[in-house]
Protein backbone atom coordinates (compact mmCIF):
# COMPACT_ATOMS: atom_id res chain seq x y z
CA UNK A 1 0.00 0.00 0.00
CA UNK A 2 1.52 2.96 -1.06
CA UNK A 3 1.42 5.41 2.20
CA UNK A 4 0.60 9.51 1.37
CA UNK A 5 0.35 12.41 3.79
CA UNK A 6 -1.10 15.57 3.20
CA UNK A 7 -2.25 18.79 5.09
CA UNK A 8 -5.86 19.47 5.75
CA UNK A 9 -6.22 23.29 7.04
CA UNK A 10 -9.40 25.01 8.30
CA UNK A 11 -8.40 28.32 6.93
CA UNK A 12 -9.45 30.36 9.65
CA UNK A 13 -8.69 33.66 9.96
CA UNK A 14 -9.23 36.49 12.35
CA UNK A 15 -7.70 39.90 12.70
CA UNK A 16 -6.11 38.97 16.44
CA UNK A 17 -2.98 38.80 17.96
CA UNK A 18 -0.21 36.94 16.55
CA UNK A 19 -2.56 35.88 13.84
CA UNK A 20 -0.49 35.65 10.51
CA UNK A 21 -4.38 35.21 8.24
CA UNK A 22 -6.32 38.00 9.45
CA UNK A 23 -8.48 38.33 6.36
CA UNK A 24 -10.44 36.00 4.58
CA UNK A 25 -7.77 37.33 1.27
CA UNK A 26 -5.15 36.19 3.60
CA UNK A 27 -6.56 32.79 4.25
CA UNK A 28 -7.24 32.12 0.57
CA UNK A 29 -4.14 33.58 -0.74
CA UNK A 30 -1.88 31.74 1.87
CA UNK A 31 -3.72 27.99 1.49
CA UNK A 32 -2.75 28.38 -2.66
CA UNK A 33 0.96 29.44 -1.47
CA UNK A 34 1.06 26.58 1.45
CA UNK A 35 -0.30 23.81 -1.42
CA UNK A 36 2.50 25.28 -3.93
CA UNK A 37 5.39 25.17 -0.93
CA UNK A 38 4.10 21.58 0.17
CA UNK A 39 4.34 20.11 -3.34
CA UNK A 40 7.82 21.75 -3.44
CA UNK A 41 8.65 19.25 0.05
CA UNK A 42 7.41 16.53 -1.65
CA UNK A 43 3.82 16.27 0.12
CA UNK A 44 1.19 14.18 -1.53
CA UNK A 45 -2.02 16.10 -1.10
CA UNK A 46 -3.41 19.73 -0.04
CA UNK A 47 -6.55 19.67 1.70
CA UNK A 48 -9.47 21.92 2.96
CA UNK A 49 -12.13 22.34 5.15
CA UNK A 50 -15.48 23.61 4.35
CA UNK A 51 -17.43 25.41 6.61
CA UNK A 52 -20.27 28.39 6.28
CA UNK A 53 -21.43 31.89 8.55
CA UNK A 54 -17.99 31.13 9.99
CA UNK A 55 -14.57 32.95 9.71
CA UNK A 56 -13.18 30.02 7.53
CA UNK A 57 -12.53 28.83 4.03
CA UNK A 58 -16.30 28.08 3.03
CA UNK A 59 -16.73 28.14 -1.39
CA UNK A 60 -14.40 25.60 -2.00
CA UNK A 61 -14.15 25.49 -6.21
CA UNK A 62 -12.62 28.80 -6.69
CA UNK A 63 -9.70 27.78 -4.18
CA UNK A 64 -9.00 24.16 -5.28
CA UNK A 65 -8.98 25.93 -9.28
CA UNK A 66 -6.38 28.61 -7.84
CA UNK A 67 -4.20 25.79 -6.51
CA UNK A 68 -4.59 23.43 -9.16
CA UNK A 69 -2.99 26.82 -11.85
CA UNK A 70 -0.36 27.15 -9.50
CA UNK A 71 0.63 23.40 -8.85
CA UNK A 72 1.51 20.31 -11.06
CA UNK A 73 1.25 17.11 -9.11
CA UNK A 74 0.48 17.38 -5.22
CA UNK A 75 -3.75 16.08 -4.76
CA UNK A 76 -6.17 18.88 -3.84
CA UNK A 77 -8.99 18.11 -1.97
CA UNK A 78 -11.67 18.90 0.92
CA UNK A 79 -12.30 17.26 4.04
CA UNK A 80 -15.15 17.97 4.41
CA UNK A 81 -17.89 19.82 2.04
CA UNK A 82 -21.01 19.53 4.04
CA UNK A 83 -23.78 18.54 1.24
CA UNK A 84 -26.67 19.59 2.96
CA UNK A 85 -25.54 23.14 1.70
CA UNK A 86 -25.08 22.10 -1.83
CA UNK A 87 -26.75 22.80 -4.95
CA UNK A 88 -25.38 19.33 -6.40
CA UNK A 89 -25.85 20.17 -10.15
CA UNK A 90 -23.89 23.24 -9.90
CA UNK A 91 -21.50 21.64 -7.11
CA UNK A 92 -21.30 19.01 -10.29
CA UNK A 93 -19.98 21.78 -12.77
CA UNK A 94 -17.72 23.74 -10.84
CA UNK A 95 -16.12 20.36 -9.70
CA UNK A 96 -15.32 19.46 -13.28
CA UNK A 97 -14.49 22.46 -13.84
CA UNK A 98 -11.66 22.76 -10.83
CA UNK A 99 -10.37 18.99 -12.22
CA UNK A 100 -9.87 19.75 -15.52
CA UNK A 101 -8.06 22.54 -14.69
CA UNK A 102 -5.77 20.97 -12.05
CA UNK A 103 -4.79 18.05 -14.35
CA UNK A 104 -7.75 15.36 -12.44
CA UNK A 105 -6.01 15.84 -9.50
CA UNK A 106 -9.29 16.38 -7.12
CA UNK A 107 -9.81 14.05 -4.21
CA UNK A 108 -13.32 15.51 -3.06
CA UNK A 109 -14.26 14.34 0.65
CA UNK A 110 -17.90 15.41 1.56
CA UNK A 111 -20.24 14.40 4.18
CA UNK A 112 -23.48 15.28 6.33
CA UNK A 113 -21.54 17.90 7.88
CA UNK A 114 -20.73 18.49 11.53
CA UNK A 115 -22.29 21.21 14.43
CA UNK A 116 -22.05 24.69 13.05
CA UNK A 117 -22.41 28.28 13.86
CA UNK A 118 -26.06 28.73 12.22
CA UNK A 119 -28.69 27.46 13.60
CA UNK A 120 -30.21 24.86 10.32
CA UNK A 121 -27.64 27.21 8.26
CA UNK A 122 -28.53 24.65 5.19
CA UNK A 123 -32.09 26.32 5.28
CA UNK A 124 -30.67 29.96 4.69
CA UNK A 125 -29.41 28.61 1.31
CA UNK A 126 -33.06 27.27 0.45
CA UNK A 127 -32.15 23.77 1.47
CA UNK A 128 -34.82 22.39 3.75
CA UNK A 129 -35.58 18.37 4.60
CA UNK A 130 -38.56 17.31 3.45
CA UNK A 131 -41.32 15.89 5.94
CA UNK A 132 -39.67 12.77 7.26
CA UNK A 133 -36.24 13.40 6.12
CA UNK A 134 -33.21 14.24 8.64
CA UNK A 135 -30.31 16.65 7.70
CA UNK A 136 -28.38 13.34 6.83
CA UNK A 137 -30.81 12.35 4.55
CA UNK A 138 -30.85 15.49 2.76
CA UNK A 139 -27.08 15.82 2.52
CA UNK A 140 -27.02 11.83 1.11
CA UNK A 141 -29.61 12.70 -1.82
CA UNK A 142 -27.37 15.89 -2.81
CA UNK A 143 -24.73 13.72 -2.76
CA UNK A 144 -26.45 10.87 -5.02
CA UNK A 145 -27.32 13.49 -7.40
CA UNK A 146 -23.71 14.71 -7.38
CA UNK A 147 -22.29 11.94 -8.43
CA UNK A 148 -24.81 10.88 -10.75
CA UNK A 149 -24.45 14.33 -12.62
CA UNK A 150 -20.47 13.93 -12.76
CA UNK A 151 -20.62 10.45 -13.54
CA UNK A 152 -22.26 11.61 -17.33
CA UNK A 153 -26.29 11.01 -16.54
CA UNK A 154 -28.74 12.86 -18.43
CA UNK A 155 -30.26 15.24 -15.61
CA UNK A 156 -32.09 17.90 -17.78
CA UNK A 157 -34.52 17.33 -21.11
CA UNK A 158 -33.33 18.87 -23.99
CA UNK A 159 -35.02 21.94 -25.75
CA UNK A 160 -36.43 20.94 -29.49
CA UNK A 161 -35.57 24.15 -30.58
CA UNK A 162 -32.40 24.11 -29.89
CA UNK A 163 -31.24 20.05 -30.22
CA UNK A 164 -32.71 17.56 -32.67
CA UNK A 165 -31.70 14.51 -30.02
CA UNK A 166 -34.45 13.69 -27.19
CA UNK A 167 -31.54 12.20 -24.63
CA UNK A 168 -31.35 13.96 -21.32
CA UNK A 169 -28.64 16.12 -21.10
CA UNK A 170 -25.45 15.58 -19.16
CA UNK A 171 -23.58 18.77 -17.31
CA UNK A 172 -20.86 19.99 -18.98
CA UNK A 173 -18.09 20.10 -18.49
CA UNK A 174 -17.47 16.63 -17.62
CA UNK A 175 -14.04 15.23 -16.31
CA UNK A 176 -13.85 11.23 -16.96
CA UNK A 177 -12.22 10.08 -13.37
CA UNK A 178 -13.95 12.63 -10.74
CA UNK A 179 -16.26 9.82 -10.04
CA UNK A 180 -13.51 7.52 -8.67
CA UNK A 181 -11.97 10.59 -6.89
CA UNK A 182 -15.15 11.11 -4.45
CA UNK A 183 -14.39 10.24 -0.42
CA UNK A 184 -17.34 9.89 2.37
CA UNK A 185 -16.79 11.75 5.79
CA UNK A 186 -17.85 9.05 8.16
CA UNK A 187 -18.05 9.55 11.76
CA UNK A 188 -19.30 5.73 12.60
CA UNK A 189 -18.83 2.45 11.87
CA UNK A 190 -22.11 2.11 10.57
CA UNK A 191 -21.92 5.15 7.80
CA UNK A 192 -18.22 3.76 7.19
CA UNK A 193 -19.98 0.83 5.69
CA UNK A 194 -22.89 2.57 3.87
CA UNK A 195 -19.69 4.57 1.56
CA UNK A 196 -18.33 1.03 0.76
CA UNK A 197 -21.68 0.11 -0.39
CA UNK A 198 -21.94 3.21 -2.49
CA UNK A 199 -18.48 3.04 -3.80
CA UNK A 200 -16.65 6.19 -2.42
CA UNK A 201 -13.29 6.48 -0.54
CA UNK A 202 -13.38 6.65 3.04
CA UNK A 203 -12.25 10.10 5.27
CA UNK A 204 -12.49 9.36 9.22
CA UNK A 205 -11.24 11.97 11.06
CA UNK A 206 -10.05 13.02 14.50
CA UNK A 207 -13.19 12.24 16.25
CA UNK A 208 -15.99 9.39 15.90
CA UNK A 209 -19.15 10.06 17.49
CA UNK A 210 -19.78 6.39 19.07
CA UNK A 211 -17.69 5.58 21.96
CA UNK A 212 -17.38 1.16 22.50
CA UNK A 213 -14.48 2.40 24.97
CA UNK A 214 -11.35 0.99 23.32
CA UNK A 215 -8.78 3.51 22.46
CA UNK A 216 -9.69 5.94 19.83
CA UNK A 217 -7.05 3.90 17.17
CA UNK A 218 -8.55 0.95 17.43
CA UNK A 219 -11.96 1.87 17.30
CA UNK A 220 -10.91 3.62 14.19
CA UNK A 221 -9.07 0.74 12.86
CA UNK A 222 -12.39 -1.47 13.20
CA UNK A 223 -14.09 0.72 11.11
CA UNK A 224 -11.95 1.01 8.52
CA UNK A 225 -11.83 -2.58 8.75
CA UNK A 226 -16.09 -2.98 8.27
CA UNK A 227 -15.32 -0.69 5.66
CA UNK A 228 -13.22 -2.78 3.85
CA UNK A 229 -14.84 -5.67 4.07
CA UNK A 230 -18.44 -4.06 3.14
CA UNK A 231 -16.33 -2.98 -0.16
CA UNK A 232 -15.23 -6.57 -0.62
CA UNK A 233 -19.03 -7.50 -0.60
CA UNK A 234 -20.04 -4.64 -2.38
CA UNK A 235 -17.65 -5.95 -5.34
CA UNK A 236 -16.40 -2.91 -6.48
CA UNK A 237 -13.52 -2.95 -9.54
CA UNK A 238 -11.01 -1.02 -8.16
CA UNK A 239 -9.05 -0.70 -4.35
CA UNK A 240 -10.62 2.14 -2.45
CA UNK A 241 -8.50 4.61 -0.85
CA UNK A 242 -8.96 5.67 2.96
CA UNK A 243 -7.87 8.36 4.95
CA UNK A 244 -7.31 9.40 8.47
CA UNK A 245 -6.66 12.86 10.32
CA UNK A 246 -4.17 13.50 13.09
CA UNK A 247 -2.74 16.58 14.66
CA UNK A 248 1.29 15.93 14.89
CA UNK A 249 3.70 18.84 15.99
CA UNK A 250 7.01 17.83 16.09
CA UNK A 251 9.07 20.19 18.57
CA UNK A 252 12.32 20.85 16.84
CA UNK A 253 13.39 24.45 17.20
CA UNK A 254 12.37 27.66 20.03
CA UNK A 255 9.59 28.78 17.98
CA UNK A 256 8.01 25.26 17.79
CA UNK A 257 8.29 25.18 22.05
CA UNK A 258 7.18 28.78 22.38
CA UNK A 259 4.08 27.96 20.72
CA UNK A 260 2.98 24.24 21.42
CA UNK A 261 5.44 23.31 24.20
CA UNK A 262 2.85 23.24 27.02
CA UNK A 263 0.17 21.10 24.92
CA UNK A 264 0.45 17.39 26.05
CA UNK A 265 -2.84 15.60 24.72
CA UNK A 266 -1.63 12.82 24.99
CA UNK A 267 -4.95 10.69 25.88
CA UNK A 268 -8.18 10.22 23.89
CA UNK A 269 -11.14 12.61 24.70
CA UNK A 270 -14.47 11.22 25.46
CA UNK A 271 -17.50 14.02 25.69
CA UNK A 272 -21.09 14.84 23.92
CA UNK A 273 -21.07 15.68 20.76
CA UNK A 274 -24.41 16.83 18.96
CA UNK A 275 -26.20 14.55 21.65
CA UNK A 276 -24.37 11.93 21.81
CA UNK A 277 -21.08 10.23 23.09
CA UNK A 278 -17.97 11.16 21.03
CA UNK A 279 -14.36 9.79 21.20
CA UNK A 280 -11.73 12.26 20.31
CA UNK A 281 -7.94 11.22 18.94
CA UNK A 282 -5.00 12.63 20.78
CA UNK A 283 -2.61 15.07 19.85
CA UNK A 284 0.81 13.94 19.06
CA UNK A 285 2.74 16.64 20.02
CA UNK A 286 6.80 16.49 21.36
CA UNK A 287 10.10 15.67 20.34
CA UNK A 288 9.88 13.79 16.42
CA UNK A 289 11.46 10.39 17.39
CA UNK A 290 9.07 9.85 20.62
CA UNK A 291 5.98 11.26 18.37
CA UNK A 292 7.13 9.27 15.05
CA UNK A 293 7.32 5.77 17.59
CA UNK A 294 3.84 6.68 18.87
CA UNK A 295 2.01 6.86 14.99
CA UNK A 296 4.32 4.01 14.46
CA UNK A 297 2.05 2.31 16.77
CA UNK A 298 -1.08 3.95 15.63
CA UNK A 299 -2.87 0.97 14.20
CA UNK A 300 -5.23 3.32 11.97
CA UNK A 301 -2.07 5.36 10.96
CA UNK A 302 -1.15 1.76 9.32
CA UNK A 303 -4.47 0.57 7.98
CA UNK A 304 -5.22 4.11 5.77
CA UNK A 305 -3.41 4.89 3.03
CA UNK A 306 -2.98 8.71 3.51
CA UNK A 307 -2.69 10.43 6.93
CA UNK A 308 -3.96 14.57 6.59
CA UNK A 309 -2.50 16.56 9.06
CA UNK A 310 -3.76 19.27 10.43
CA UNK A 311 -2.50 22.57 10.93
CA UNK A 312 -2.32 25.42 12.77
CA UNK A 313 -2.74 28.10 9.49
CA UNK A 314 -2.88 30.92 11.57
CA UNK A 315 0.70 30.97 11.82
CA UNK A 316 1.17 31.54 8.07
CA UNK A 317 2.85 29.58 5.36
CA UNK A 318 6.35 29.77 6.22
CA UNK A 319 5.65 28.34 9.64
CA UNK A 320 3.58 25.39 8.86
CA UNK A 321 5.70 24.50 5.61
CA UNK A 322 8.21 24.69 8.58
CA UNK A 323 6.18 21.94 10.33
CA UNK A 324 5.67 19.75 7.02
CA UNK A 325 9.20 19.61 6.57
CA UNK A 326 9.97 18.36 9.94
CA UNK A 327 6.58 15.39 9.79
CA UNK A 328 8.34 14.88 6.48
CA UNK A 329 11.80 14.51 7.30
CA UNK A 330 11.19 12.79 10.83
CA UNK A 331 7.81 11.02 11.79
CA UNK A 332 5.93 10.10 8.58
CA UNK A 333 8.79 8.07 7.57
CA UNK A 334 8.35 5.84 10.52
CA UNK A 335 5.00 4.66 9.21
CA UNK A 336 6.06 3.93 5.78
CA UNK A 337 5.80 7.40 3.54
CA UNK A 338 8.23 8.12 1.28
CA UNK A 339 8.54 10.92 -0.49
CA UNK A 340 6.35 12.43 -3.78
CA UNK A 341 10.13 13.86 -4.62
CA UNK A 342 12.11 10.87 -3.35
CA UNK A 343 13.68 8.97 -6.79
CA UNK A 344 12.06 6.16 -7.66
CA UNK A 345 13.46 2.22 -7.08
CA UNK A 346 15.58 0.78 -9.61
Amino acid sequence: MKKRIGFLSFGHYQPVLGSQARTAKDALIQSIELAEAAEELGIDGAYVRVHHFARQLASPFPLLAAMGARTTSIELGTAVIDMRYENPLYMAEDAAAADLISGERLQLGMSRGSPETALRGSESFGYVPSDGETDADLARTHTEIFRAAIAGAGVARPNPQMSRSTAPLAIEPQSPTLADRIWWGSGTRATAVWAAEQGMNLQSSTLLTEDTGVPFDELQAEQIQLYREAWVAAGWNREPRVSVSRSVIPITSDLDRRYFGGERDSEDQVGYLDGGLARFGKSYTGEPDVIAAQLAADVAVQSADTVLLTIPNQLGVAYNAHLLEQIALHVAPAWGWTSAKAPAAV
